[in-house]
């Protein structure tokens, strides 16, 4: 025992290696594509919570949803990238032990807000569908935030109870992290001898996951089968179309999870580090990315918005055009 607690002092930092097989000229091009999905991620997200703090027609329950999900998602990507992009930018890859961490409690825990989010996004379009009469009583502006506090609270519990114990855990030696951050699977193969830890984050990540997966599946099909019986055919195809584009986002969300978080369980479920990297930062980074245009900037509401304004600096502009033309005129 007193062997092991020697080697865990000499482990002061991890080394985040990111991609194990990525030659050395690549490193550049890597970080530059990191660094504009970061800001890209951050503006998209942004300019919805922008819009939403502006304009008081916007302050209902489906866009309180909306603006939650999206600062869920600059919190991760903030979180995630710039330690992955000083990894290739400037060859810097460590990163402090408890740094460590607190990064893999916030990459877990905002995974697993996104998973409440995506729970209470499916509760509000079911009631919304299902119950158009009664949802104006259910779902109302504080319910809604009631339900988005409670979501914002409650995702810590898991990744924190996982916190506590890798902060009990002794590390003996080998500190590289084969991945994109730290995170629970590459801190579990840095713990010394044999650990039950794995096992315990696995299924409460499987709870925290697929419970309101399964929510999500249920009320879908009630969606769909409430929508069957609609006599507007109109309304029938921007239900469907809804969540036709929010399945393939929830799908993206859960699906690549699953395989990467399971593969330790099931030994023909085989991946190499390189591919568990990219299917990581697939469903890790894509639905941040596209989630801005796919929920919030093609929503016609959202887009009148555009519209006015864009409009009214155009009106702006021509009045200043007139006020000078007129200036102009009396100088003369």
């Amino acid at each position: 025992m007193g062997d092991v607690d020697t080697n865990f002092t000499t482990v002061s930092e991890f080394l985040i290696v990111g991609f194990p097989d990525l030659q050395r000229e690549y490193f550049h091009l890597v970080a530059w594509f990191f660094f504009v999905l970061y800001v890209i991620t951050v503006v998209g997200n942004l300019i919805l919570v922008v819009v939403f703090a502006l304009e008081p027609s916007l302050q209902k329950p489906m866009y309180i949803i909306m603006v939650s999900l999206a600062l869920s998602d600059i919190g991760f990507t903030t979180v995630a990238l710039p330690k992955l992009i000083a990894r290739y930018w400037w060859n810097d890859g460590s990163i402090g032990v408890h740094t460590c961490f607190f990064q893999r409690h916030m990459i877990h825990y905002f995974g697993s807000l996104n998973s409440l989010i995506l729970l209470t996004m499916a509760l509000d379009r079911c009631l919304a569908v299902c119950f158009p009469f009664r949802y104006p009583l259910l779902m109302t502006v504080p319910n809604m935030l009631g339900l988005t506090v409670f979501s914002w609270i409650i995702a810590h519990i898991f990744p924190g109870i996982g916190t506590i114990n890798f902060t009990f855990a002794s590390f003996c030696g080998p500190n590289r992290i084969i991945q994109a951050f730290c995170d629970t699977l590459s801190l579990t193969a840095l713990v010394c001898g044999e650990t039950n830890q794995y096992g315990a984050s696995y299924g409460a990540a499987m709870f925290i996951l697929y419970f309101p997966l399964g929510f999500i599946i249920v009320s879908y099909f009630w969606i769909i089968f409430s929508v069957f019986r609609m006599s507007n055919n109109q309304g029938k195809k921007k239900t469907i179309s809804t969540c036709a584009t929010q399945g393939f986002i929830i799908a993206i969300y859960y699906l690549p999870r699953f395989f990467v978080y399971s593969t330790p369980f099931f030994p023909n479920l085989t991946m190499t580090a390189d591919k568990r990297m990219v299917t990581t930062l697939f469903y890790s980074f894509f639905p941040p990315l596209i989630n801005p245009f796919i929920y919030c900037l093609r929503t016609k509401e959202i887009q009148d918005i555009f519209k006015r304004w864009i409009q009214r600096q155009k009106n702006v502009k021509t009045a200043c055009n007139i006020n000078a033309f007129i200036f102009r005129e009396i100088k003369l």
